[in-house]
């Protein structure tokens, strides 16, 4: 019988490892013929180690894995895992295949414990989903039930709908927590589709995070046994491919790895092989889905920074200044006492409602021409008709209709935000002698989504480029915001400048100061002048004459019969 433990330090093929090394302990006690295949064992194991640790620390864990190690706590048994009645052979057939973090760090927590709890009420021998072994004509299917039977039992037992109870499986299945016999795709019928229950090992909770070396064994394992019901999938072929290919250098190592298990693999009955192949797959399935399939062991960074809560500063409050005040926790009196200024804020509001409920009908009514719900645009939605015409009049910088120049008087952000309205204003600057003012801002704005390794470049080319003493396009900013920035850049010439509880760019002050200079005397001189007036005189223009060419038709041809 194979033992199996799960260690503690994370391997980047650790399933292999651990049937390798139990598979070499547990010859020790067989006959001298099975002595030459332990040997073969332990080099794989010994292959699996040189890619992650050293020698010596192999050796150690080699001699050692004939028991659970005391000198690491979170080791524990595969038999002792709670498997139903059914599947309780598969305990002692699967090996760690990495060691993940704590449960409870994940953001999914609570709900993976629900889903646990509804799949132990499943598995109940008296009150459970039927689980049997169906007999064909050659062969057995052992531990199955029918997608009827789990709709079935839901709709008794949960007091839902087939609906809901089809979508409450279907997303227990994209999980793993049950999945289709032969389809890779984690999904729930309500017909006589066979399914099977995943192992508690293979659960979710569990925090597995496998590597492309475990996936590249599992594949290699499955093309050496040249079985039809193992036969990889095309985009599990593929994957293969490109895996060698990057693994080239260390194949030689996943080749002997896949024949160990392939040979722990032999020794098991032939139902329960069946069974912890499928399993094996299922869990892949989730951590390598099929292209379409939705990927469901992806964290939202959201909830992540949720679960592991947000750091403040004793005060209870953001704090912008003072780097050498130390964050800690907020204790209960500090959340009291935010609490009573919120409630505060709430009975002396800052703004009349009244002043809010004009300001956004005045929005409503001055966007009400852009929306297509209100007003029906000049050119079809291309997401919904055939029609590309809307993107074609977007393209063409010379027909701008009025609609579209009327926009750029809404705000400085609405020009910038069309190419041409920015082409316009640049044109504009320039004739002042102030164009530095817009590319200095362009030039911050894209700074913040450069790669990390051409920050450092790009901030000294600003620096020189629009703020030092000898720059040859130097922007008007007050002496406070370039003392700042000064100050920043000689201390960390990086992307971001870390303050407490807030993150600022280095060049944030000028940044603001200009965008203020712009918004206030640039744009509002723009929008007087005769470019911008001009500009769009001419777009009325081109709509009148638009709309004469709808009802008269422009032609030299003469009628035949008016002669």
């Amino acid at each position: 019988m194979v033992t199996a433990t799960m260690s503690a330090d994370k391997s980047t093929s650790s399933t292999s490892q651990a049937v390798a090394i139990a598979t070499t302990s547990s010859s020790s006690s067989t006959t001298a013929n099975s002595q030459d295949e332990s040997k073969t064992t332990a080099v794989a194991a010994a292959a699996t180690a040189g890619l992650d640790r050293t020698a010596s620390q192999q050796q150690q864990k080699t001699n050692n894995s004939g028991a659970v190690s005391k000198q690491q706590p979170r080791t524990q048994s595969a038999a002792n895992l709670l498997v139903p009645p059914t599947l309780a052979f598969t305990a002692q057939a699967h090996p760690a295949v990495l060691t993940a973090p704590a449960p409870q760090d994940s953001p999914n927590y609570l709900t993976y414990k629900k889903m646990e709890a509804l799949i132990g009420r499943m598995q109940n021998e008296e009150n459970g989903v039927p689980v049997r072994t169906v007999k064909t004509f050659m062969t057995k299917i052992p531990s199955i039930f029918t997608g009827t039977d789990l709709i079935t039992w839901m709709m008794k037992n949960m007091d839902v709908d087939d609906q809901e109870a089809l979508h409450v499986a279907h997303l227990m299945a994209a999980y793993g927590y049950l999945f289709p016999i032969d389809d890779h795709c984690l999904s729930v019928k309500n017909d006589n589709t066979f399914y099977r229950f995943q192992t508690p090992y293979f659960w979710p909770s569990n925090c597995w995070e496998p590597e492309n070396t475990d996936y590249a064994v599992y594949l290699w394992k499955r093309t050496m046994q040249h079985k039809a019901r193992l036969e990889l999938a095309d985009y599990e072929a593929e994957y293969l491919a490109r895996l060698q290919k990057l693994f080239s250098r260390k194949w030689e190592f996943i080749d002997m790895q896949a024949d160990a298990q392939n040979k722990a693999d032999k020794k098991r009955d032939k139902l329960e092989r069946k069974v912890l192949d499928s399993q094996e797959r299922a869990f892949w399935d989730v951590h390598r889905p099929m292209p379409g399939c939705v990927n469901t062991t992806e964290l939202d960074i959201k909830k992540v920074c949720r679960s592991q809560g947000r750091p403040t500063s004793s005060s209870g409050a953001c704090q912008h200044s003072g780097p050498l005040r130390k964050l800690v926790n907020r204790s209960v009196d500090e959340l009291r006492h935010e609490i009573e200024l919120l409630k505060l804020r709430l009975d002396r509001r800052i703004i009349k409602i009244s002043k809010v409920a004009e300001a956004l009908i005045n929005y409503s009514l001055q966007y009400a021409e852009y929306d297509p719900f209100f007003t029906v645009p000049e050119a079809t939605n291309p997401w919904i008709t055939d029609s590309l015409d809307f993107w074609e009049q977007e393209k063409a910088p010379k027909d701008v209709p009025l609609r579209r120049v009327k926009r750029w008087a809404f705000s400085l952000q609405e020009l910038l935000q069309d190419p041409v309205g920015r082409e316009q204003f640049i044109k504009f600057l320039d004739k002042e002698f102030s164009g530095e003012n817009l590319r200095f801002w362009e030039a911050v704005r894209d700074l913040k989504t450069l790669p990390r390794r051409q920050v450092e470049q790009q901030v000294k080319f600003i620096w020189d480029e629009y703020m030092a003493d000898e720059a040859p396009c130097p922007v008007n900013v007050d002496s406070k915001s370039l003392e700042i920035t000064k100050k920043n850049f000689k201390e960390r010439p990086d992307q971001w400048c870390y303050d407490v509880a807030a993150v600022t760019n280095i060049f944030q002050a000028p940044h603001a100061h200009v965008y203020h200079l712009m918004k206030t005397d640039s744009y509002s001189r723009y929008l007087r002048s005769d470019m911008y007036k001009d500009f769009l005189n001419n777009s009325k223009k081109k709509a009148s004459v638009k709309g004469i060419r709808s009802i008269v038709s422009f032609t030299g041809r003469k009628d035949p019969q008016a002669v």
